[in-house]
């Protein structure tokens, strides 16, 4: 099945996160592991998720230049064919994970209120920085749509969007603004039925 969704595991359990991918297994684009599944179970739950399909690590890398290319080193050794690093550390970080990273997303927005006390003003610069350091896409926030037109038009790269569903924003607006995959976790997760919960939102395309 064509799916534009990436199911984000953000659980602490490696039976309960395999236990889903499975389930969902070819609902999904791809899965996105972060700190939540990796800091519970080590880096080697990244190799067993990939194993069933795509993965994406979200750990926001952020650090300096030469320590965020070893994070990112160290991922991808470990099956990540995705990586997201924060855009706001700068060109440099940017350049360096790009040069490990097989695809490489730069947040430029988040999703959360917090988002607008350092970053909002400077994503349009991040958004920039990212399609001239050849990143494969930008993270743009599904709860604020508007954004998702502006940053993609700036940088004519892939938008992954998060925020759909437990945070406010809509699957199908933020569609309809121009992001090509959205990053969905709770509200699949705690789903008493995972896939029907996929099946309902794909519909909505």
């Amino acid at each position: 099945m064509d799916s534009n969704i990436i199911l984000a595991l953000d659980v602490e359990e490696t039976d309960r996160a395999l236990r889903i991918a499975e389930e969902v297994r070819g609902y999904v684009s791809a899965y996105k592991v972060g700190y939540p599944l990796i800091l519970s179970e080590g880096a080697g739950v990244i190799d067993r998720v990939s194993k069933i399909g795509e993965v994406i690590v979200d750990i926001k890398i952020a650090d300096i230049p030469e320590v965020s290319k070893s994070i990112a080193k160290t991922l991808t050794s470990h099956g990540a064919s995705g990586i997201i690093v924060q855009g706001f550390v700068g060109r440099d970080v940017v350049k360096e994970v790009r040069k490990v990273a097989e695809s490489l997303y730069v947040v430029a927005e988040m999703s959360h209120p917090g988002n607008a006390d350092f970053i909002t003003g400077q994503s349009e610069k991040i958004a920039i920085i990212a399609k001239e350091e050849g990143a494969d896409g930008i993270v743009a926030p599904a709860t604020h749509p508007e954004r998702i037109k502006v940053l993609k038009r700036i940088s004519g790269l892939k938008v992954l969007s998060p925020g759909v569903g437990a945070q406010g924003g809509s699957y199908k607006e933020a569609l309809d603004s121009g992001a090509d995959y959205l990053i969905i976790g709770r509200s699949i997760i705690l789903s008493p039925d995972p896939k029907q919960k996929i099946k309902e939102l794909l519909s909505q395309r």
